[in-house]
C-alpha cells in the first residue's frame, strides 16, 4: 500500500480522491488552508496519516506545508489537486503574486522542489490550458490588464509542462498531469456534467495503480485516457523557460 500526500483534501476532488485511496487501503496525508479547515475534515482525518496545513497563496507556507510533509516521510506519489478557479482581481499574495498564479503555479513548483522526491507526481490542470497560450514575459500580471478566465489557463498550462518537464528531468519519477474534466465540486458548481466520482478516478489511478497502463510518464489525461495537450506544453525550451522564470520568482530552484 502506498502513501500520498493531496493538496486542497478538505472537499471537492481532493476530498473525493482522499475518501477513495483510503477506502483501497492506502495511506493518506491531507492538506488543509487552515485550521479551520482542517478540523472541519472529521473522521477523514482520523483515518488519514496526517493533516498538514498551509495557506498556498503564502510561499512562506508553502515551504513550511513542504516541511511538514517532510517530517511525516517520503511519500510514494503527491497529488497536486489544489487550486482556485476566476478570480475577480489579480490579487496580491504576502510575496506579491498574483493570486491565481500562486496557487496554481508556483505552489506546485516550490512543493515539487521542496517535498522528497516521491515515485510519482500528478498534477490537476484542465482542458481550458490549451487558451494559456502566449508569452511568459508577464508570467506574474504585473503589466497586463486582469483577465481572469486567461489567468486560469495560463495556470493550467503551467502546470501541463511542468508535469512534463519532470518526466523529462527526472526519469525515475512517473509525472503526469490531469484534466478531470468540469466536475460537480464547490467550484465546478451543481450544475456540472461530470460527477465526483468520475472527477477523482485518474489521479488517483495514476498515484497507485500498478496497471501498466498507469506507469507511464510525461503525458496528459482525462478520464482514464490519455489525451494530446497543447504544444507549448510539451516543448522543452517553454518548459525550461518557466522554470527559470518561478526559481526567480520564488527564490526556490528545481533539483537536478
Amino acid at each position: 500500500m502506498a502513501i500520498i500526500f493531496i493538496t486542497g483534501s478538505t472537499d471537492g476532488l481532493g476530498r473525493a480522491a482522499a475518501q477513495s485511496l483510503l477506502d483501497q487501503g492506502h495511506q493518506v496525508v491531507l492538506h488543509a488552508r487552515s485550521a479551520d479547515r482542517a478540523a472541519a475534515l472529521g473522521e477523514l482525518a482520523s483515518r488519514s496519516e496526517g493533516v498538514v496545513v498551509g495557506d498556498l497563496q503564502s510561499g512562506a507556507e508553502t515551504k513550511g506545508i513542504a516541511d511538514q510533509v517532510n517530517a511525516i516521510g517520503r511519500m510514494d506519489a503527491v497529488i497536486h489537486n489544489a487550486g482556485v478557479y476566476t478570480q475577480r482581481s489579480r490579487g496580491s499574495t504576502p510575496e506579491g503574486h498574483a493570486v491565481t498564479l500562486a496557487i496554481n503555479t508556483i505552489a506546485p513548483y516550490m512543493l515539487t522542489a521542496l517535498i522528497e522526491r516521491p515515485a510519482r507526481l500528478v498534477y490537476l490542470s484542465s482542458g481550458l490550458h490549451r487558451g494559456g497560450d502566449g508569452s511568459l514575459d508577464d508570467l506574474d500580471w504585473a503589466k497586463r490588464s486582469w483577465d481572469s478566465a486567461k489567468a486560469y489557463a495560463e495556470s493550467k498550462l503551467h502546470v501541463v509542462a511542468l508535469a512534463s518537464a519532470l518526466a523529462r528531468r527526472w526519469p525515475r519519477v512517473l509525472s503526469n498531469a490531469v484534466d478531470p474534466g468540469w466536475a460537480r465540486t464547490k467550484m465546478g458548481g451543481a450544475g456540472a456534467p461530470v460527477d465526483i466520482e468520475t472527477g477523482q478516478k485518474t489521479q488517483t489511478w495514476l498515484a497507485v495503480s500498478d496497471d501498466p497502463a498507469a506507469l507511464v510518464s510525461g503525458r496528459y489525461w482525462h478520464h482514464l485516457r490519455q489525451q494530446e495537450p497543447a504544444n507549448e506544453a510539451t516543448d522543452p525550451s517553454f518548459q525550461d523557460a518557466l522554470i527559470d522564470k518561478l526559481a526567480k520568482l520564488t527564490g526556490v530552484k528545481l533539483p537536478a
